[in-house]
Parts: C-alpha cells; sequence; structure tokens
C-alpha cells in the first residue's frame, strides 16, 4: 500500500524543506585553541559558527548534519554553541529557529529542549525542533494534519460497468472503489491510476476528480484528519488481475447495480448515482478537471482542479 501523504503549511514547506531563495546566515567564528579538537572540549565551549538558511519570514533553519559539527559534541558543548547563536539571531530579529537533528546526534535535542526548543516533527533518521523568537504566542504552523486516500471509478462508458473491489481486511466485504494512500509528492491522478493497478491490474487514464471527502480524528490515521479523494478514470485494458493479498474480489459493475445494492459502502452507493448522471447527462456535469498553473510565489507548477469554463469565458 502506498505511503502517507501529509499536507503542511506554506512556512514549513519553505523553511524545512524547499529553502529556494534563502539567505545564508552565519555567525562570526571564535577559534579553538591551536592543536586542541572540539572532541576534546567537551568541558568547554567550541566557539564554532551555527550555519543556517533564513526564509521570507525570517526564520532560521539550521541543520546539524550539514555544519560540520563533532561526531561526538557534547551536550554541554552543543548547549554553549546554541546558547551563543540564540543571543546572534534574536539581535538579528530573527523569529524563529528550526533545528534539524539526525538521530545520530539525538543529545543535542535535550540540549535545545533546555533553551525551550520543543520537537515540531519526526522521519526516521532525524527530528526537526523549532523555537519562536518573535513577539507574543508563538505562530509557527503545525506539521502533518492530513492523510490523503485517493480511488479511482473506472467507467466503462460504452457497457455503463464500473470497477469495483472488495477489500481482504475490511469487517464487511462491501463493494468499493480500487485506491490506496497518496505518496509524498505524487499528484491525485497520479494515485488514483498507480492504485488502481496495483489492486486490479487495469491499467487506466485520469479523467477527473468526483469528490472530497473530509473526515476527522481518523483511527486509520493516528487520530490526524483524513482528506478521501475519488476520480474518475477511463479503462485502457480490460482483464481483471487483482491482488490476492489485498483484495477478495474484483469485478466489472453495472453502475446501476451499485448505485442500489445494499453491499457497498454510502459513499461508494452515492457516486455510481454521481457517475449514472454524467453517463446519462454528459460528463462534463460531474467532472472536475485538472489544469496545471504557474505558482506566483515559488514559480513551480500546481495543479488546480474546477469545473471546466464555458469556451467563450475561458
Amino acid at each position: 500500500m502506498a505511503g502517507r501523504a501529509i499536507v503542511s503549511a506554506s512556512w514549513t514547506t519553505l523553511a524545512l524543506v524547499r529553502r529556494r531563495s534563502s539567505a545564508h546566515v552565519t555567525m562570526t567564528p571564535r577559534a579553538a585553541p591551536s592543536g586542541v579538537s572540539c572532541s576534546q572540549l567537551h568541558t568547554q565551549v567550541c566557539r564554532r559558527a551555527l550555519t543556517g538558511h533564513v526564509d521570507r519570514f525570517g526564520g532560521v533553519t539550521v541543520n546539524l548534519a550539514e555544519i560540520g559539527l563533532p561526531a561526538d559534541i557534547s551536550e554541554k558543548t552543543f548547549s554553549a554553541l546554541l546558547k551563543d547563536s540564540l543571543a546572534q539571531w534574536k539581535a538579528d530579529q530573527k523569529v524563529a529557529v528550526w533545528l534539524r537533528i539526525p538521530i545520530s546526534l539525538s543529545r543535542c535535542a535535550a540540549a535545545a529542549s533546555d533553551h525551550g526548543f520543543m520537537f515540531h516533527h519526526a522521519k526516521r533518521d532525524y527530528s526537526v525542533l523549532a523555537l519562536w523568537l518573535g513577539e507574543g504566542e508563538s505562530r509557527l504552523p503545525l506539521f502533518a494534519t492530513h492523510q490523503i486516500g485517493v480511488a479511482g471509478a473506472v467507467v466503462e462508458e460504452s457497457t455503463g460497468k464500473v470497477l469495483v473491489v472488495q477489500d481482504k481486511n475490511k469487517t464487511k466485504n462491501a463493494w468499493k472503489f480500487p485506491g490506496g494512500l497518496s505518496d509524498p509528492g505524487e499528484n491525485i491522478g497520479v494515485t488514483a491510476v498507480r492504485e488502481v493497478f496495483e489492486e486490479t491490474g487495469i491499467r487506466s487514464e485520469f479523467k477527473s476528480l468526483l469528490s472530497v471527502r473530509q473526515q476527522h480524528n481518523h483511527p486509520g490515521a493516528f487520530g490526524m484528519s483524513d482528506m478521501y479523494i475519488i476520480c474518475r478514470l477511463s479503462p485502457l485494458t480490460h482483464q481483471i488481475n487483482f491482488c490476492h493479498q489485498e483484495c477478495v474480489s474484483c469485478e466489472w459493475l453495472a453502475l446501476r447495480e451499485l448505485a442500489t445494492t445494499g453491499s457497498t459502502t454510502p459513499i461508494t452507493s452515492r457516486i455510481a448515482q454521481l457517475l449514472l448522471y454524467g453517463l446519462e447527462q454528459g460528463f462534463d456535469k460531474i467532472d472536475l478537471t485538472m489544469e496545471e498553473l504557474p505558482a506566483v510565489y515559488s514559480g513551480m507548477f500546481y495543479q488546480l482542479y474546477h469545473r471546466q469554463l464555458p469556451t467563450t469565458l475561458e
């Protein structure tokens, strides 16, 4: 099954990951005594520069894996170094500090906590701590708040049938659209096409977004919020070869039957009705199609989903 995708605040993305167009910040280094290494100064302060990057909000990000700290630096030594660095950043009127600490230097997290740093988030091999230096209460954004699940409703227009599966590990064997969690950095349509193929062996292409379900305190999302998106796909192949590790059954089922059967979920039944309407009245009545547009601040492109405008208004 695909990994978890998360929605993060723009500050976190800029300050911790992208750091494009960031300024390099360096404190004035103070040399250690000649012939003495940092590893020999665990009871003294090894006066080296903490370097970081400034984001457009005035926050500083310091990655301890990239600034050349000794592998055996002590908590005491790092604490003194951090103390001097904080004094400089405050004098420079920086509003926040992000410390990215590799797991091999986890002891530095304990030292940072003595200066008010708190855990912000952690990944497999590093953690990120944050400290608000600005006025008033912290305005730093929280980290992951959502996971993104995507399903693909593969509709064969010539027969009025749709591809459905019954999950293996569910308490109720209800018909549903194949799908799973979106990988980080993966577009919605790509997730839908990938998950459909992995579960059913059917190749397809993305057509539109149909619906978004929002659910909070989701037990399957570690108590976070969950976004479940259903896309309309068009089949490129038709021979089913479903994954027996994830599914107990897979069929092409008539949309009209899926819309009325009791052997499905409420959301699947509702989308089946929506697809029936699109099949009869035209999918332009239900589709949210995708268009790529340039982002103003980052220079990257994003995907916008919306109903198609009449050609006279484009």
